[in-house]
Parts: C-alpha cells; sequence; structure tokens
C-alpha cells in the first residue's frame, strides 16, 4: 500500500442521514455513528447515496460531514460524499471537507450530463489535484448513465497519486480481474454493492462501503474479516443467510429500504425526502418479515 494514505481495507458503512419534522436529526445521527463504531467498521461515508446527499442544501451537507468527523474521533475513517455533476461544485465540496478533516472523500461519476471518458478523466483528476486527501471514483452506472472504461481507471491511477481507490457497483466480475492485473499493487478495490462483496474479495477487492452494515454492521465486519482471515466456507456461510436482506434492502429505491429498517428498529423516525416517498405496504410487509428473520440469528 502507498503508505502516505490510509488503506480502506475493510468495512465501511455508507451511513443514512436521519431527518425529524424535514431538518437532519443530529442526536439520531451520533447514535447511529455509535452503533457503528461499536461494531468495529473500518470506516464511514456521510452523505452519499445512502445518506440522501442530493436533497441536502450545502450547509446540511457539510454539517452532516463535520459531525460524523466530530464524533467519529479518529476512531475509523471519515470518507465524505462530495461528488455531483458539476466539478467546480465537487472541488469547492471536496476542499470544504478536507478543511473539516475528513480522511478521504467519495467522487460519484458525474450524473446526467454522460460526460466522454475523456470528460470522466478531466473531472476526477481536477478533483484530485484540488487536494491533498485520497480520493475514491464511484463507479456506479444505473444511477449515473455511464461508468468508467478501464482504460479511464487506469489512467487515473497512473496521472493521479491520490487516487488510490475505487468504489465499484458495476458489478462485472471479470472486469475486477481486469482491474487487478493492471492496477498498481497499492490501488484498492471495494464493493459498493453488499451482495456483490464476496465476489469482488475473492477476485482481490479488499472491502466493501455498505448499506446492509447501517443495521447489521457486526454482521458485515464478521464476513469481510471471515474471508480475511481464510475462513472462506465460514463466509460464504454467513453470506448466503444475509442475501435476502441484501435484495430486501433494495426492494424500493436506496436508501428508503434501509432507512424503514432502522425505524422498525426504533434508531430513527422513518422520514424521507422528496422525490423519496415511503415504502409500498406490499414491500414494506417484506421487509418486515426479513428484518424479523434477522433478528432470530
Amino acid at each position: 500500500m502507498n503508505k502516505k494514505y490510509p488503506s480502506f481495507t475493510g468495512t465501511h458503512t455508507a451511513i443514512v442521514t436521519p431527518f425529524h419534522d424535514g431538518k437532519f436529526d443530529e442526536e439520531a445521527f451520533v447514535k447511529l455513528l455509535e452503533f457503528q463504531i461499536e461494531a468495529n467498521v473500518r470506516g464511514i461515508l456521510p452523505t452519499g447515496t445512502t445518506g440522501e446527499a442530493p436533497t441536502l442544501t450545502p450547509e446540511e451537507q457539510l454539517r452532516v460531514i463535520e459531525l460524523t468527523i466530530k464524533t467519529v474521533n479518529k476512531r475509523a475513517l471519515v470518507i465524505a460524499g462530495t461528488g455531483s455533476n458539476s466539478t467546480a461544485k465537487t472541488i469547492e465540496m471536496t476542499q470544504k471537507a478536507e478543511q473539516l478533516g475528513a480522511d478521504a472523500a467519495l467522487i460519484v461519476v458525474p450524473y446526467y450530463n454522460k460526460p466522454s471518458p475523456e470528460g470522466i478523466y478531466r473531472h476526477f483528476k481536477e478533483v484530485a489535484a484540488s487536494v491533498k486527501i485520497p480520493i475514491v471514483p464511484y463507479d456506479n452506472p444505473s444511477r449515473c448513465g455511464i461508468e468508467i472504461p478501464i482504460s479511464i481507471i487506469l489512467r487515473l491511477a497512473a496521472d493521479c497519486p491520490n487516487i488510490i481507490a475505487l468504489k465499484d457497483s458495476v458489478g462485472n466480475i471479470d472486469r475486477i480481474h481486469q482491474l487487478k492485473a493492471n492496477l498498481p499493487s497499492y490501488f484498492e478495490l471495494l464493493s459498493g454493492d453488499d451482495i456483490f462483496t464476496l465476489p469482488l474479495l475473492k477476485a482481490g477487492g479488499v472491502g466493501v462501503f455498505s448499506v446492509a452494515s447501517n443495521f447489521i454492521p457486526s454482521k458485515i465486519v464478521q464476513l469481510v474479516a471471515l474471508f480475511a482471515a481464510g475462513k472462506c466456507q465460514q463466509a460464504e456461510e454467513l453470506h448466503e443467510r444475509l442475501t435476502p436482506f441484501f435484495k430486501n434492502i433494495f426492494i424500493e429505491c436506496n436508501p428508503v429500504p434501509i432507512k424503514t429498517a432502522l425505524a422498525m428498529k426504533g434508531m430513527i423516525k422513518e422520514e424521507f425526502r422528496l422525490p423519496l416517498v415511503e415504502l409500498t405496504k406490499e414491500n414494506r410487509a417484506i421487509l418486515e418479515k426479513k428484518v424479523e428473520e434477522l433478528g432470530r440469528f
């Protein structure tokens, strides 16, 4: 690993942003953070997709990041979600997150604009050059409409010393093998989809940015740790037991199901910001059943 920067090996929780009466619920958020720290997660990712960043004001986004850094207090990494579809806005938010003390920044591929491969390259290069903290590109074509070509990832790794990891939600194992074969040995690959975590680990990945760990952090930490310890069969068994939950927290658009599950547990209010709304009655019943099943093991 590049010794100048931390390793992202392990479980990182893409944490939700709780609301109460339309405002950021700071008290509930601090409790969520402590729940994660108690489970020994490696890192916390605030203000990502799961944190409903697109509906936060810039002031709210920075407050969520600031409160995460203050509460975590070096007990885990804080990887701030600061990406947008504007390079200038992304640079501004990433610089502010760095000033607040974030350990790294997660930058999503610019969505809606659909930039060319060269546009993607220049976007990430400009953001990386604007700060000293590590930058983790987030490749999520289902949300962004495009994926980062392998050739662009390789260029970024070669040209930007602080681009040292990738969050992958493409879910193509052949692509992971190609990346592993051509990236520098220190460059780390992490899953952005819980159901893809174990396959990615088998292909040489080092961890996960997890949605499920909002609800079951100790189980996700255990899954990654079992594989790292060479206990592959036990990791497989745990993955199989968790797979129904992995699927059902995406029964509707993230983060609606995972926030609903947390509300069922009494940890947050069941509140979203438009255009996100509550689960349908049918899907709520399905999720409720899975939550009950998790409580029995």
